[in-house]
C-alpha cells in the first residue's frame, strides 16, 4: 500500500508542473525513505546486476555511477516503487488516473567527478508513446551547483520537438532520424534554466521533454546519490523502435497497446 502524502500537494505545484515541464517539491520523502534507499544503494553496489554500465567521460576523475531496473534486484527498491509517495506524486501533478512504472535508476556523482549530466530529454531514449511521461528524481544527499544539481529549460517540454537521444556511454550512440539536441551551452542567455539546491527528501518531478544536464560533482567531500523514478500515466502507449535504451526485458504486449504488463505494471490509481 503506497504512503500518504506527507502533505498535499498544490494547486501551484501543479501549474507549475504543466506550465515549466519541472517542480520541485519539498520533504515528501520522509528520513524513514531516505534512510531506506541509501541502504539500498548500498546493497545494489555491492551486487549489481547485469544492467549496470560505466557512464564516465574518457579521462575524467570522480566515478559517475548508474544503474537500472533495480526494483527487479533489490528488495528496498521495489517498496520505493510500489510503497512510497513517488506514484502518487505523479499522477497527481501530471493529472492522471493511473500509473505505470517504467523503469526506477540511481544516478551517483561521488566527490570530484568530472563527468557531466549532458543536455537531453528523456523521451526519446523510451520505448513509449504519450505526454504523460515523467521523471521523479529524489535527493538522497544535499544537492548544490557544486555537488552537481541538475539545470532544466523551462517549457521546453511544449517546443514540439524531439531531440535524438545522447548516450551516456562513450561506447554507445543512438541512432535515430531526429536533430541533435541545441547547443545550449552556447545559448543560455536564450532560455529560462532553473536550478535547485535540495535536502534529502526533497525531490523533483520532470516532463519527458523536459530539456535537462547537470555538472560534474565538483566538490571534495559530498557525494551526490539521487534515486529516480520513471512514471507513465493514462494515454502513454508502447512504442519500440531500433537502437533504445535496452530494457530489462520483452514487456509481450503489442506496439501501440497500453503499457500494463510484468515489465510496466500499473502502481497507483486514482
Amino acid at each position: 500500500m503506497p504512503s500518504p502524502l506527507p502533505r498535499a500537494i498544490t494547486a501551484e505545484e501543479i501549474e507549475t508542473y504543466q506550465r515549466d515541464g519541472i517542480v520541485c517539491l519539498r520533504g515528501l520523502f520522509d528520513a524513514d525513505w531516505v534512510t531506506l534507499l541509501r541502504e539500498s544503494i548500498d546493497a545494489d553496489k555491492a551486487n549489481p546486476s547485469g544492467l549496470i554500465k560505466s557512464i564516465n567521460e574518457e579521462g575524467a576523475t570522480g566515478n559517475f555511477f548508474s544503474h537500472t531496473f533495480i526494483w527487479h534486484h533489490i528488495d528496498g527498491f521495489k517498496r520505493a516503487v510500489f510503497d512510497s509517495p513517488g506514484a502518487e506524486i505523479a499522477g497527481t501533478l501530471m493529472g492522471a488516473n493511473k500509473i505505470n512504472v517504467i523503469f526506477d535508476q540511481i544516478l551517483i556523482k561521488e566527490p570530484g567527478t568530472s563527468t557531466r549530466t549532458l543536455w537531453h530529454h528523456d523521451g526519446t531514449y523510451w520505448p513509449v508513446a504519450g505526454d504523460q511521461i515523467s521523471t521523479l528524481w529524489v535527493a538522497l544527499d544535499p544537492v548544490t551547483p557544486e555537488t552537481g544539481a541538475v539545470e532544466y529549460i523551462k517549457g521546453s517540454h511544449r517546443w514540439g520537438k524531439r531531440f535524438l537521444a545522447v548516450s551516456f556511454d562513450p561506447n554507445q550512440k543512438y541512432t535515430e532520424d531526429l536533430p541533435e539536441v541545441p547547443d545550449i551551452d552556447a545559448e543560455r542567455d536564450k532560455h529560462d534554466i532553473a536550478q535547485f539546491t535540495m535536502e534529502p527528501g526533497d525531490c523533483t518531478l520532470h516532463h519527458a521533454l523536459t530539456l535537462h544536464g547537470a555538472p560534474g560533482n565538483a566538490s571534495n567531500d559530498e557525494r551526490r546519490r539521487a534515486y529516480v523514478q520513471r512514471w507513465a500515466g493514462d494515454d502513454v502507449t508502447y512504442n519500440p523502435r531500433p537502437n533504445l535504451q535496452r530494457m530489462l526485458c520483452n514487456p509481450g504486449i503489442p506496439s501501440g497497446a497500453p503499457l500494463d504488463s510484468d515489465l510496466f505494471p500499473v502502481v497507483w490509481r486514482a
